[in-house]
C-alpha cells in the first residue's frame, strides 16, 4: 500500500489510470487491511479497457479448448464403441436348384458345406414339370417354382446361382420335351453341372452316338469296341439290314423304352410302319447275345464299375430281376470314362453302358449324362460325391467372378487413342467443300509463288493438296477474298468493281492461289507495279489475290506490326488502282 501511495505522486502514473483505480486507492487502511475480504472482492477495480479484449480472447480461447476437450472425450467414447464386439453379418447364401424328382432329398446332402468358406447354400429342389422362369440380359434369370410338399403347394420365386440338373429334360417315350427351360437358363448364364450345352446336345441320342463315333475313329477298335449301328432318318430308309436279328431303337428314349428285338425281314417291315407312324427318326444294330452289362461311372474323379446279369431271362438287362455287383476298374474302362468325358466341351458326371458278349467281346452301346441313375451300394457315397462336385463348382465361380473383370468393362483409355485417332485440320478440310486453311496452318512461302503462278491454272493444287480442277468447276468459297464479305469473282461473267466496294480490310487468313482464271494479258500499270515478278497469265482478280497473299506473308514474316499493314494498305492501293485503270 506504501509503494502505491509514492507511486499516486507520480502525475504520470496517476494521469494513465481510470478513475475508478483512484477512488479504491484513496480509502482509509482500515478498509483495504484485508485484501481476501469479500468486500474488496466485490470493489475490486474493473480491469482497463485493453485487457477486456484481452479477457475476451482469453475467453473465446477457453471455451474452444473446453469444446474440443469434449469432442475428444466423444471421439474416444466412439473408437470404444467400435472396438466392442459387434455380432458378424451373415453374407448372403448362395441359391442351388437340384432338378430331380421328390425321391432324393438333396439338402441333407449340402447340409453344414460353405461355398468358399464363408457362403452358406440355400437347396431348392423340384422336377423339370415344377418349373418356369425368365430369363434376362442383364438381371439373369428368375426362377418360378410349384411343388407339392406334405400335400401343401409350395410357391417360390427366386434366382438361382447354380443348377444341379439330374433329370431327363427330353424324353419323346413320356411327351416330355423341357428344352426351353434349358435354353432360358442358358439365356440367362447360369451354371450348372452337367454344363447346359452338353444337357442340350443329350437330348438327341443318334447326335450323341456321333460324337462316339469321332472316338472311336480316334482310338480305334480295339481300344474302343463301339457296336455297329445305322442311323434311318425316317421310315423311308427303313428296307432292310445286312443281318438279323437287330434292335430297333425309336426316338429319343430311356430305361429300355422304344427299343425293339428284330428276327427277320418281315419284322422289320413291320416296324418301318411304326416309325412312320411315330414320325421320328430311328436307328438299328445287330444284336449281341450278352453275358452281362457293364457300367462304367465318372462323378468328378471318381471311378467305379460294376457288372449287371439279368436272371429273368430277359434280353434287356436293365428289364425285370438283375444281378448287381461292383468289379474292378481297369485300365481298359478307365480310357473308356475319360474319353467320353471329353465330347461337349466335358462332362462332369457321366457313365458308358457296354455288352460283354458270350463270346468275350465288349461292345459299347451308349453314354450317359449327369441324369444317369445311380446305383449299387454306393449310392449314398455318390450323391455326397456329386455334392463335393457341386460345391467346388460353385467355389471356383465365385473365385473365378471376383478375380476377372467384367465383360461390361468400359474400353480402356490406353486403348482408344490408338483407334480413334484426331484427324488435323488440313484432312478435314479435304472431307469437307475446299476453303482457305485456317490461321495458323501451313501456307506457302513468298519466294515460291512465282512458280505456281507460272503453272497453267487448271494444274494448280490448293495447299490442301487437292485435286486440279477445270477451269469452270471453281467454287466462289475459293475465290473469296480473307477480309471481305464480297466475292471476287473470275473475269468470266463478273464485274470486277464489285471487288472494289467491299472496301480495304486488313488481311485475316492466308488465302488458297486462284483456280480456274482464264489467262489474259496484263496491262501496263501491272507490267509497272509488278517489274520484279512479272505474271503474264494473270487477270486482275488474279493479281489482286496474289497481292493478298504476298501482303499476307510480308505481314508474318516482318515483326513490325505497323509497317506490315502500312504496307499491307499500299499494296491494296496499288491493285485497286489497277483495276480502275482500265
Amino acid at each position: 500500500m506504501n509503494f502505491l501511495r509514492r507511486r499516486l505522486s507520480d502525475s504520470s502514473f496517476v494521469a494513465n489510470l481510470p478513475n475508478g483505480y483512484m477512488m479504491d486507492l484513496q480509502r482509509p487502511d482500515n478498509s483495504t487491511s484485508s485484501p481476501a475480504s469479500p468486500a474488496m472482492e466485490r470493489k475490486h477495480p474493473q480491469p482497463p479497457q485493453p485487457s477486456q479484449s484481452s479477457s475476451t480472447g482469453t475467453s473465446i480461447f477457453s471455451s474452444i479448448s473446453s469444446a474440443m476437450k469434449q469432442t475428444t472425450q466423444a471421439a474416444a467414447g466412439l473408437i470404444d464403441h467400435s472396438t466392442s464386439p459387434t455380432p458378424p453379418v451373415a453374407p448372403k447364401p448362395k441359391i442351388l436348384l437340384v432338378i430331380d424328382d421328390a425321391h432324393t432329398e438333396w439338402a441333407k446332402y449340402f447340409q453344414g458345406k460353405k461355398v468358399n468358406g464363408e457362403f452358406d447354400i440355400r437347396v431348392e429342389q423340384a422336377e423339370f414339370s415344377e418349373l418356369n422362369l425368365a430369363a434376362y440380359v442383364t438381371g439373369g434369370c428368375m426362377v418360378d417354382m410349384q411343388v407339392m410338399r406334405n400335400g401343401t403347394k409350395v410357391v417360390r420365386s427366386f434366382k438361382p446361382d447354380f443348377v444341379l440338373i439330374r433329370q431327363h429334360a427330353y424324353s419323346m417315350a413320356l411327351g416330355e420335351d423341357f428344352r426351353s427351360l434349358i435354353i432360358g437358363l442358358q439365356y440367362g448364364g447360369i451354371h450348372t453341372v452337367n454344363s447346359l450345352y452338353s444337357i442340350y446336345n443329350f437330348c438327341s441320342k443318334p447326335w450323341v452316338f456321333s460324337q462316339l463315333i469321332k472316338i472311336f475313329n480316334s482310338l480305334g477298335p480295339e481300344k474302343f469296341p463301339l457296336v455297329e449301328q445305322t442311323f434311318f432318318p425316317s421310315h423311308k430308309q427303313m428296307v432292310t439290314t445286312p443281318n438279323f436279328p437287330v434292335v430297333v431303337k425309336l426316338g429319343h428314349a430311356h430305361a429300355g423304352m422304344g427299343k425293339v428285338k428284330v428276327e427277320n425281314q418281315h419284322d422289320f417291315r413291320d416296324m418301318a410302319s411304326i416309325v412312320a407312324m411315330a414320325r421320328t427318326y430311328a436307328t438299328a444294330e445287330p444284336f449281341i447275345d450278352s453275358k452281362y452289362d457293364i457300367r462304367i461311372q465318372k462323378i468328378g474323379n471318381n471311378y467305379k464299375a460294376y457288372m449287371r446279369t439279368s436272371i429273368s431271362g430277359n434280353w434287356k438287362a436293365n428289364t425285370g430281376s438283375a444281378m448287381l455287383e461292383q468289379i474292378a476298374m481297369t485300365e481298359r474302362y478307365r480310357l473308356w470314362a475319360d474319353a467320353c468325358a471329353e465330347m461337349f466341351g466335358g462332362l462332369d458326371i457321366c457313365a458308358v453302358k457296354a455288352v460283354h458278349s458270350k463270346d468275350g467281346k465288349d461292345y459299347i452301346i451308349e453314354v450317359m449324362d449327369s441324369s444317369m441313375p445311380l446305383i449299387g451300394e454306393h449310392v449314398e457315397e455318390d450323391r455326397q460325391l456329386i455334392a463335393d462336385l457341386v460345391v467346388s463348382k460353385m467355389t471356383q465361380l465365385v473365385t473365378t467372378a471376383g478375380s476377372t473383370p467384367s465383360p461390361l468393362r468400359p474400353w480402356p483409355p490406353q486403348v482408344q487413342p490408338q483407334s480413334v485417332k484426331t484427324q488435323p485440320g488440313p484432312q478435314l478440310a479435304q472431307l469437307s467443300q475446299p476453303r482457305p486453311p485456317p490461321q495458323g496452318g501451313p501456307r506457302q512461302p513468298q519466294a515460291s509463288q512465282p512458280p505456281r503462278t507460272n503453272a497453267p491454272p487448271q494444274q494448280r493444287l490448293s495447299p490442301q493438296g487437292q485435286q486440279p480442277q477445270s477451269p469452270m468447276s471453281t467454287s466462289p468459297q475459293q475465290q473469296r477474298s480473307p477480309g471481305s464479305p464480297q466475292q471476287v469473282r473470275s473475269a468470266t461473267g463478273s464485274s470486277p468493281v464489285q471487288a472494289s466496294k467491299a472496301g480495304v480490310f486488313p488481311p485475316q487468313q492466308p488465302r488458297p492461289p486462284a483456280q480456274g482464271r482464264a489467262p489474259s494479258q496484263p496491262s501496263p500499270t501491272e507490267t509497272s507495279k509488278q517489274q520484279a515478278n512479272p505474271h503474264p497469265h494473270l487477270n486482275k482478280s488474279q493479281s489482286l489475290t496474289n497481292t493478298f497473299s504476298i501482303s499476307e506473308s510480308s505481314q508474318r514474316g516482318n515483326p513490325n506490326e505497323d509497317e506490315a499493314k502500312a504496307e499491307t494498305i499500299r499494296n491494296l492501293r496499288k491493285s485497286f488502282a489497277s483495276l480502275f485503270s482500265d
